[in-house]
């Protein structure tokens, strides 16, 4: 699934980016090396950020 649709980030890339340290949408743009754009999807992005935490 895609997350962000400006920067092409899908669910599994974000998913990725938090088991390598990101606590933050911040941190999964930079290990990306992307920049948040319309910001649409900063709250899913942070809601499946906590998915990951949790399970970790």
């Amino acid at each position: 699934m895609v997350v962000c649709v400006c920067n092409a980030i899908k669910e599994k890339d974000l998913r990725a980016a938090v088991r390598s340290g990101a606590e933050k949408p911040s941190d999964v743009y930079a290990q990306l090396g992307r920049k948040p754009k319309c910001g649409q999807c900063l709250s899913f992005a942070q809601t499946i950020i906590k998915s990951e935490v949790a399970t970790a």
